[in-house]
């Protein structure tokens, strides 16, 4: 029978197994199969007209049902059909000389030269055929933009600065923080508290002093973008947020600039390289965003740490086969990493005519509003912003201490609870409240809480819509409750 490989950003709903065989004969019926085994992943899947929702893409094999026969097409009994929802051959001499050449003007080449200690320091690139020295020197010449200094943009900016690239940039307006230790190799315990681009300098600095660091000690923009973007040859996406994924894209296509695209979530992971010069852009596997909420981030969802360095070093591979003009580059290839399996598969990618940046009759010709492009999302947005009633982590400390009657329902998922927890709760898992909601009683004062206050106000609309008039969320949930009511509580 046919499989279904399930990513894990879909696996609850399909109680946790990553494949699932279901007997089909098309693609459309096999999906149909799928989602009357598990009804709580047609939402996540389908419109309610019943066509396939535009961020969820379907690949038989390697290839992208969409220019096969799309629902119609026909299955084999042994076939594979993996979901890629949106959250990526050839002999060494065949491959030697990437197909599109170096991205660095062979002009700026002349101009650049190795001193002896840059020789010594690079000397194992440079008895490399693929390198030698003018490879290094073509490394020297470019200007590479890294966008983020977190979990992708860590090793990114230590293997690219080790390996002599001349000139980084980094956009970067966080400060370090504790939790991000577990993942940003680049920023060490006595780094808590500072500007993550003042640590990022230091250690690239430390490592490969040659190499000129550009600061951009802001949040990228579609009024700042171009400006910041223009003067450099690649940019790598290490973003975190779809505002600013399409953002990246939409300006990389603009300026006709290579995008360098990682994603990460738990244990999986995606890269590609986005060109629409030479191939597709992110829009092109992905038109539109998903609905605000519907995707969890890293902070909802969580990353193992160490998945950013096996995704970012892909991109710093494929940085640096740019820069050389070696290789096969991932233009037209989507990467997917399945850590827990220690699987790696490949998945082609077409140019879409149709696409409203890169197509044949595009419609974005500037810069737009990507936030209302995508909505706010989950725990980006403070829940106040949607209108939703809130209660203060200090006024529930307040009420529950006098004793008064509040239902404290905790949507949470179980093992967060063994992390904190507030006295008698009521937990009900976020995705199970709809067909639990009998279980609550809408006279009763009802207090919703999550980790940050973004799942919370989300279950909180939901209640008011069924009718709850006296449901409250949680401002900034357990964790501002933990800074600011109760410290005896961890913060994570």
């Amino acid at each position: 029978m046919p499989i279904i490989y399930i990513p894990t950003a879909l696996r609850p709903y399909t109680d946790n197994q990553p494949q699932v065989q279901v007997e089909a004969s098309t693609v459309g019926e096999a999906m149909q199969k799928l989602t009357e085994v598990f009804p709580k992943l047609r939402q996540h899947l389908f419109k309610e007209d019943g066509q396939l929702r535009s961020f969820v893409n379907l690949y038989l094999g390697d290839t992208d049902v969409r220019h096969l026969q799309g629902l119609e097409t026909p299955l084999a009994p042994d076939a594979e059909l993996t979901i890629v929802p949106s959250v990526a051959g050839g002999s060494a001499a065949a491959l030697e000389k990437s197909p599109i050449g170096s991205i660095i003007e062979d002009e700026r080449l002349q101009a650049v030269s190795l001193s002896q200690e840059e020789v010594l320091r690079y000397s194992r690139h440079l008895i490399m055929p693929e390198v030698t020295m003018e490879g290094q020197r073509r490394l020297k010449a470019a200007r590479v933009l890294l966008i983020g200094t977190g979990g992708l943009g860590s090793p990114l900016a230590l293997y690219l600065a080790a390996a002599g690239v001349g000139t980084i940039g980094l956009v970067d307006f966080d400060v370090v923080d504790i939790s991000n230790l577990q993942r940003q190799i680049i920023h060490f315990t006595s780094d808590v508290g500072r500007p993550k681009l003042q640590s990022a300098i230091e250690k690239i600095h430390a490592i490969n002093p040659n190499v000129h660091v550009i600061p951009f000690e802001t949040r990228l923009t579609s009024e700042n973008a171009l400006d910041i973007m223009r003067d450099f040859d690649v940019i790598v996406d290490g973003t975190d947020n779809f505002p600013t994924r399409y953002l990246v894209n939409d300006a990389c296509v603009l300026l006709g600039k290579p995008n360098v695209y990682g994603s990460i979530f738990r244990f999986e992971g995606q890269a590609s390289v986005f060109w629409a010069q030479h191939g597709p852009c992110y829009r092109c596997l992905y038109p539109e965003p998903p609905p605000p909420g519907l995707v969890p981030s890293c902070a909802e969802g969580g990353v193992l740490g160490i998945l950013p360095g096996l995704i970012g070093l892909v991109q710093a591979t494929e940085t640096i086969k740019l820069i050389l003009g070696k290789g096969e580059p991932l233009i037209g290839r989507l990467l997917l990493l399945d850590a827990l399996g220690m699987r790696w598969r490949e998945l082609k990618l077409r140019k879409d005519p149709n696409c409203p940046v890169c197509g044949e009759n595009p419609t974005v010709r500037e810069l737009i509003d990507y936030v209302e492009f995508c909505g706010l999302r989950g725990e980006e947005a403070p829940a106040e912003t949607h209108g939703i009633p809130c209660i203060s982590p200090q006024e529930l400390k307040r009420r529950l201490d006098a004793g008064e009657p509040l239902v404290l329902l905790d949507v949470r998922e179980p093992y967060e609870l063994e992390i904190s927890r507030l006295p008698n709760i009521k937990h009900i898992r976020m995705a199970e409240v709809p067909e639990r909601v009998h279980e609550l009683n809408p006279a009763d004062e009802i207090v919703v809480i999550c980790r940050s206050g973004g799942r919370s106000a989300q279950i909180t609309r939901l209640l008011q819509q069924m009718g709850f008039g006296r449901v409250k969320n949680l401002t900034g949930g357990m964790n501002a409750y933990a800074r600011e009511a109760d410290p005896s509580l961890p913060v994570y």
